[in-house]
């Protein structure tokens, strides 16, 4: 079972990385065979790390419906290879391999694509591999004495006595939990900033009605421009002339793209024109298919999926809140207070299967607010992939921040109190999950957040109409 799921999480991944790679001869498809070698095993440790991630994400929503099967049918003989154990050796595995990916397969697979081989050395995959590993491991020795040293500073009496023979007890653990933590908190900025964006997102995505938007007018628009970029790239390659004529007789004060167009010249100008007339083609295909839509589409689907959004992210926010209420009165305990648990026994929620079901939908709600709000951030535009254009480098940052996040998602959802499943294996173990304050902090802020988001978010409209009346 595990190798079947091992198999499709990682096909799944492939297919991903796949979507987004480049596939030009300066990435991939190289004369060097050397190239070649160094860029296929920097892939597949990439897939493999980007498998762990969605397996990471998944684990609560697959522990949770695997409870309420062994309880809706105990005696079933179809769900006998579902037991306590098989999910437990699910978590410690995850555990595992997020460990080794984020500390060893990814750096690596950075190191060996970025490597030249020491000067000297004969060129070749076995060089490459020696500067590797020798940088790996001055790498890893920084990292470790980096890692003793906060241990120490923040840790008790205890903690700061561990000898190396605990390497693998102690601080390999801390570590995790520092980056565990470090997910945590880039949830705490990416959630809420994902709960505004998915709205444009779904608001973009669908057609809105007709006293919404009105869809014809903006398909003329959108046609009119494609014919006027399609006449100036055509006279520019005629004419041979790689420049705007007439030039404007008036200085350009705007900060338009059409204003940034006047002043480009030779290819730069050839270039920017034919980038811009494919993205005003695709914008009038995607508005022609729009045009075409039902009235059904247009006056029910958009509006229910823009209160189902609604309704989720209010039911999100009030769950949180519910959690810190019942950790002030001491109702419930801390993440980290586990009890022996066994699966299928009881049901997770008091609504039993239904509540269950919500459960999985708010924890795979926060898991896409999180990766849609992650690329909003300042600074991680850049980072964002795109099809058939994402470099090796920029796949391996990709996997190892998605990484961080996705492990982090089973500590977000049990430190909120989405659910009541508690966490198993390593996962337990993390120790900042058992500090008071913490987690009551962590409370606070993400529902002050996610309140000030949506209201702002609600009321954004109604203030930007009053200010133009």
């Amino acid at each position: 079972i595990f190798l079947l799921l091992f198999l499709v999480l990682y096909f799944l991944s492939y297919a991903i990385i796949d979507r987004f790679r480049r596939k030009d001869w300066e990435d991939y498809f190289s004369t060097d065979e050397d190239e070649v070698t160094v860029y296929k095993i920097s892939l597949y440790l990439c897939v493999f790390s980007l498998s762990v991630a969605i397996c990471a994400a998944l684990l609560l929503p697959i522990s949770i419906i695997s409870n309420e099967i062994l309880h809706l049918y105990p005696k079933s003989y179809y769900v006998k290879w579902l037991n306590h154990s098989l999910i437990q050796g699910i978590w410690n595995l995850v555990f595992l391999f997020s460990n080794v990916s984020l500390f060893a397969f990814l750096p690596f697979a950075y190191l060996f694509t970025e490597s030249e081989g020491f000067i000297g050395y004969r060129k070749g995959v076995k060089s490459r591999v020696i500067e590797t590993v020798t940088v790996f491991s001055l790498l890893a020795a920084v990292v470790l004495g980096l890692t003793c040293v906060i241990s120490a500073m923040i840790g008790n009496n205890a903690s700061r006595y561990q000898s190396l023979n605990d390497l693998g007890n102690y601080y390999l653990p801390f570590l995790y939990s520092c980056m565990s933590f470090l997910g945590v908190l880039m949830l705490l900025i990416c959630t809420p900033l994902g709960f505004i964006r998915l709205f444009g997102v779904v608001s973009r995505s669908l057609v809105k009605p007709q006293f919404l938007q009105n869809i014809n007018e903006e398909y003329s628009l959108a046609l009119m421009e494609e014919e006027v970029l399609q006449r100036r790239l055509k006279n520019t390659m005629l004419s041979g002339e790689c420049y705007i004529r007439p030039k404007p007789m008036t200085p350009v004060y705007t900060n338009t793209e059409d204003a940034d167009l006047l002043t480009l010249q030779n290819g730069a100008l050839l270039t920017n024109l034919t980038e811009k007339l494919a993205q005003v083609t695709q914008r009038r295909k995607q508005l022609q298919d729009q045009k075409d839509t039902s009235s059904f589409q247009r006056n029910v689907v958009y509006p229910t999926a823009m209160l189902l959004l609604l309704a989720v992210t209010v039911i999100t926010v009030f769950l949180v809140l519910l959690n810190t209420l019942q950790l002030l009165i001491g109702i419930k305990a801390l993440p980290s207070s586990t009890t022996d648990f066994t699966l299928g026994l009881t049901s997770l929620s008091k609504l039993g299967t239904v509540g269950a079901a919500f459960e999985v939908v708010v924890i795979i709600y926060l898991a896409v607010t999180s990766c849609v709000g992650l690329y909003t951030m300042p600074g991680m535009s850049s980072l964002r992939p795109k099809v058939y254009k994402t470099s090796l480098p920029s796949l391996i940052a990709n996997s190892a921040v998605l990484l961080i996040l996705s492990s982090a998602i089973p500590l977000l959802s049990r430190t909120l109190g989405i659910t009541n499943f508690d966490l198993l294996g390593d996962f337990a173990k993390i120790e900042w999950l058992g500090n008071f304050q913490v987690v009551m902090l962590y409370n606070f802020f993400f529902a002050g957040v996610s309140t000030l988001c949506l209201v702002k978010k609600l009321t954004a409209p109604v203030c930007k109409e009053l200010i133009t009346r």
